[in-house]
């Protein structure tokens, strides 16, 4: 039974063509033999709800929820739902669009796992989800500023965290780079040396011409 049920899964193709009549789905395209399905934010219930529900395509699980940053973009932010079959062993991914103010709604009624995924989009990206119970900082500290995974976001950040001896506590304090520009070659020892000590005399010899 359960060989019957790995074989039952539909070609990329054909899974393809089902998801193009789900409504809310604007297009849908096989890329490098995965399905790839790109979705109104505000139809995002319904669509999976469908895509766990229908037999047709059984989505069991949400395997992963992410975010991706194009900032220069109105809609900068596309919000990634990776969905498994484990009964059709079949995979999608849905794609839907945001910016940084309009939040998608929440897909933890569907899938509970979406918690820690939304809340990991919250965090790295700044993108809200709408209905999420629990949403706050998973990977940062509560006190971080920012959202370290936007293309904008600095590199060196905007505080720096430390243990403050004298005051026994972590402080926050604007970043400071402790260490000056410096020109580093990364010759090896024996590349570096051109000329051995005591041996100045031969060496302009050498340049010169002279035996």
């Amino acid at each position: 039974m359960a060989e019957d049920a790995i074989e039952a899964g539909a070609a990329p193709a054909t899974l393809a063509d089902q998801l193009a009549t789900i409504p809310g789905v604007l297009s849908v395209t096989v890329e490098n033999g995965e399905v790839v399905a790109h979705a109104r934010a505000d139809a995002i219930l319904t669509i999976v709800t469908t895509l766990r529900d229908d037999p047709r395509f059984a989505f069991e699980q949400l395997i992963d929820l992410c975010g991706v940053d194009w900032p220069e973009r109105a809609e900068r932010f596309d919000v990634v739902y990776n969905l498994l079959s484990v009964s059709l062993n079949q995979r999608v991914r849905v794609i839907v669009t945001t910016d940084e103010t309009t939040p998608v709604a929440s897909v933890h009624g569907v899938w509970p796992v979406a918690t820690w995924w939304e809340r990991e989009a919250w965090d790295l990206f700044g993108i809200a989800f709408s209905g999420q119970p629990d949403l706050r900082r998973i990977l940062t500290d509560y006190g971080f500023e920012g959202h370290p995974l936007r293309k904008d976001f600095p590199l060196t950040g905007y505080v720096e965290v430390r243990y403050d001896e004298d005051r026994k506590q972590v402080v926050y304090e604007p970043v400071r780079l402790t260490q000056d520009f410096r020109s580093f070659d990364f010759l090896s020892p024996w590349e570096a040396i051109t000329t051995l000590p005591g041996d100045e005399k031969a060496q302009a010899a050498r340049k010169e011409g002279k035996p």
